[in-house]
């Protein structure tokens, strides 16, 4: 709960501009999409500069022989490779802007690199305070992170603005140029974002040793080899279809970035998922390794998995159903693409559960498996976009998404349960799916034959109360053994 809710708080702070940017008078539509193409090809970049040691760091700590040495190992593997990393992206950064859709400004690809290498230094920090039970420090920075991307964000595309246009002369123009695009200056406030967290982790980075254990390292890579795939697999499932649609869909250039700008203002909307399944995963991971030590760990894990998907289908009905209002988080400009946001919702909700099946594999050495089921899913991914977004646009991007995230939640279940057997109740789950689908189809349906904003609001109650009082009747023995909730519905 700590991880997850100091993680939540970050990303809601940080998700809480995109009603800023949406609006014309700050970005317009093709700039957003220009943004969203650069902020897609970074975390496949970090995929590669981190390489599965995140994961890796958490599982090789559990064994005592290497407790005085894992910390250092991972940390100088992760420095020199960076230096190495970052050095040959440089040379090939007029390559990277043309792939990201920024040819004309590869000052944003240089910066991103810095950006890149920065939040790597800081990867094995991060985890170390997550594996020694420190989530007040953990909270702490990356709250101070996220805040110090906000602020530099509005001063420099609202305030410096505002500034210069009353005083050309003010000593703001040192800081700020009107003929760059303010693109350039959002990633600035990232990189700002990405030093203040070295900066504030400089305790945890100064403790670092000159204590390599090669032996250790040799271990690591293999056993973090295959999560390389999962985790660029993972991200090309995430984010690649933003620079599919760039490259597919027909139109002139800015017709294009306008497109990717549409999809990945509506993709916020699914924001109240994607954040919960954020900060689950930065919970989950070492919850499930420790668990793994104790007695029936499994009947854990099938309980986890219960609330999970408890959790997430009434988080679905709450966006889908209340979609009037909550539209008004994104430009009006951007609502031409509300009707992805089910789909997108649903993808989201069988991605959690993907990562919820995922811990056989890792208990078990078995990262290869991750490997083979995320190259499905890249497959899926890329097929689908590359055969439909010329005719379809951003509606095949998001169908892709739920095919992509489906078939590895069915892959990995079905695999796990003869590799790692765990007594998930999957009929009740997939019930619950399907109802909260049927749910909001009926309101649809009433919404279509009376398009009026108080009835669908009125719909919209009734159906949420009506799931969650059902949602306890069915499940009132497991929520009585909660404390908090247990003595409500006793």
């Amino acid at each position: 709960m700590w991880y997850g809710v100091s993680s939540i708080a970050a990303r809601f702070i940080s998700y809480l501009l995109t009603p800023y940017l949406t609006q014309t008078s700050v970005l317009q539509v093709a700039d957003y999409g220009k943004m969203s193409m650069v902020y897609a090809a970074i975390p496949l970049l970090n995929v590669l500069f981190t390489y599965g040691f995140e994961t890796a760091y958490f599982r090789f700590s559990q064994r005592k022989e290497y407790e005085n040495t894992i910390y250092s190992t991972a940390s100088i593997s992760l420095f020199a490779s960076s230096i190495i990393l970052s050095s040959l992206l440089w040379i090939f950064r007029t390559q990277l802007a043309g792939i990201a859709g920024v040819a004309d400004e590869p000052q944003l690809i240089e910066l991103s690199i810095l950006i890149i290498a920065i939040d790597t230094l800081t990867t094995i920090p991060f985890a170390k305070l997550r594996h020694d039970g420190r989530p007040v420090q953990y909270a702490f920075v990356r709250i101070c992170s996220i805040l110090t991307y906000v602020a530099a964000t509005v001063f420099f595309l609202s305030y410096c603005p505002k500034i210069l246009q009353d005083n050309p002369n003010s000593w703001i123009s040192f800081l700020y140029r009107t003929d760059v695009n303010p693109v350039t200056y959002i990633i600035v406030a990232n990189l700002l974002s990405s030093g203040l967290t070295l900066l504030l982790l400089a305790g945890q980075i100064g403790s670092i040793k000159l204590n390599f254990n090669s032996k250790l390292w040799k271990e690591m890579m293999i056993y973090a080899m295959p999560l390389i795939i999962v985790g660029l697999g993972g991200m090309i499932n995430e984010t690649v279809d933003r620079l599919m649609l760039h490259a597919w869909v027909p139109g002139s250039d800015t017709f294009k970035q306008e497109q990717v700008g549409i999809y990945s203002a509506c993709y916020k909307l699914s924001l109240l998922i994607s954040l919960f399944i954020q900060a689950f995963r930065m919970g989950a991971e070492p919850f499930f390794f420790k668990q793994a030590e104790g007695l029936n760990p499994q009947r854990t894990y099938a309980r986890v998995m219960k609330f999970f998907v408890i959790t997430v289908t009434l988080m679905f009905l709450f966006v889908s159903l209340y979609l009037p209002v909550l539209k008004y988080f994104v430009g009006e400009t951007y609502w031409v693409g509300l009707g992805i946001v089910p789909i997108l919702l649903l993808a989201n909700i069988f991605l959690g559960i993907y990562y919820n099946l995922s811990i056989w594999y890792k208990l078990g050495n078995k990262t290869k498996a991750g490997a083979y089921i995320t190259i499905t899913g890249v497959v899926v991914t890329i097929v689908i976009n590359w055969l439909f977004i010329p005719r379809f646009g951003y509606l095949a991007c998001a169908w892709a998404t739920f095919f992509c995230y489906g078939s590895m939640m069915v892959i990995s279940f079905v695999w796990g349960q003869k590799e790692y057997k765990i007594p998930y109740a999957w009929k009740k789950l997939v019930a619950y799916i399907v109802i909260v689908v049927i749910l909001f189809f009926i309101h649809k349906g009433a919404t279509w034959l009376l398009p009026n904003l108080y009835f669908s609001l009125i719909m919209a109650s009734i159906l949420l109360f009506i799931y969650t009082r059902f949602i306890l009747f069915v499940e009132k023995k497991e929520f009585q053994k909660l404390p908090v909730i247990g003595k409500f519905i006793r």
